[in-house]
């Protein structure tokens, strides 16, 4: 039942939808050929999903515990029909409330909440890798970094740590986010930074020492074009990514899928 865990693209807003009832537009129609083959992929099919987004953040690590999560559009200036998307999967309040005991143990100070629907993070590529909305889900938010402070990438890492028990238990430990995610330079200018960020990124999540991966994932900031991709204080995106990690214990990254797209190259890695 061993799990892996996975940091999967997401794409932008809506994007594998955008064409009413057609087909995927040829943008994203690679990420979300690979978005739709992740499950078939495993050697076994999870008995829930927990999922981590760029799109939740709390003051603290805060878990999801709804029976039935709610869709949460937020996004904006896409067609109407976006808007009324369904992706009814159950809610996993069990896995949930084991997640935050987990994360109590290693000194966090989880928090639960029933109210917040599932953000597109969530519900677009689970949409796409999970049509039939049969695999119960959970979600965790992000740490909010404090007033005047960065994201703590180490603080995420740890919390990945915690996590990875689950993984023993047939849950799949998912981040959803970017590997490079800058809405100001969709224009073609940032492409060879793009590629010379995610070449950097994916030699240090595929190092097999995973003292080393975590360590330099700590510090990510120092890779080359680190903050081309990600802003200052917009490094949401690539966070999940801390959590994945985390949770990997020894297992060593791959790359499991690479794209051009709007400019940017982003990477989908997997552990385990």
């Amino acid at each position: 039942m061993r799990q892996p865990s996975l940091f999967l693209p997401h794409g932008g807003g809506p994007c594998f939808f955008l064409n009413e009832n057609g087909p995927v537009p040829e943008t994203w129609r690679p990420m979300g050929d690979f978005l739709s083959g992740v499950i078939a992929r495993l050697k076994q099919r999870p008995r829930a999903i927990l999922i981590v987004s760029a799109h939740w953040e709390e003051p603290a690590f805060t878990v999801h515990t709804g029976e039935r999560p709610s869709l949460l559009f937020d996004y904006g200036g896409f067609p109407p029909h976006t808007y009324q998307l369904q992706w009814e999967a159950p809610g996993a309040p069990e896995l949930a409330h084991r997640a935050a005991t987990l994360l109590g143990a290693a000194g966090f100070d989880p928090r639960e909440e029933t109210q917040r629907g599932w953000d597109h993070g969530v519900f677009i590529p689970l949409k796409v890798a999970v049509p039939a909305a049969d695999i119960p889900t959970a979600q965790l938010s992000l740490r909010a970094p404090r007033l005047g402070e960065a994201y703590d990438a180490a603080a995420h890492i740890a919390a990945g740590r915690a996590l990875a028990p689950l993984r023993d238990e047939g849950v799949l430990i998912l981040g959803s986010g970017m590997s490079f995610h800058n809405m100001r330079l969709r224009d073609g200018s940032a492409q060879q930074a793009a590629d010379r960020f995610d070449q950097a990124l994916t030699e240090l999540v595929t190092n097999p020492d995973p003292d080393l991966r975590n360590a330099g994932l700590a510090r990510w900031e120092s890779l080359p074009e680190a903050r081309i991709a990600h802003p200052p204080r917009q490094e949401d995106h690539l966070l999940p990514l801390m959590v994945v990690a985390g949770a990997a214990g020894s297992d060593r990254g791959e790359q499991i899928f690479r794209d051009r797209v709007i400019g940017w190259t982003v990477s989908a890695y997997r552990f385990g």
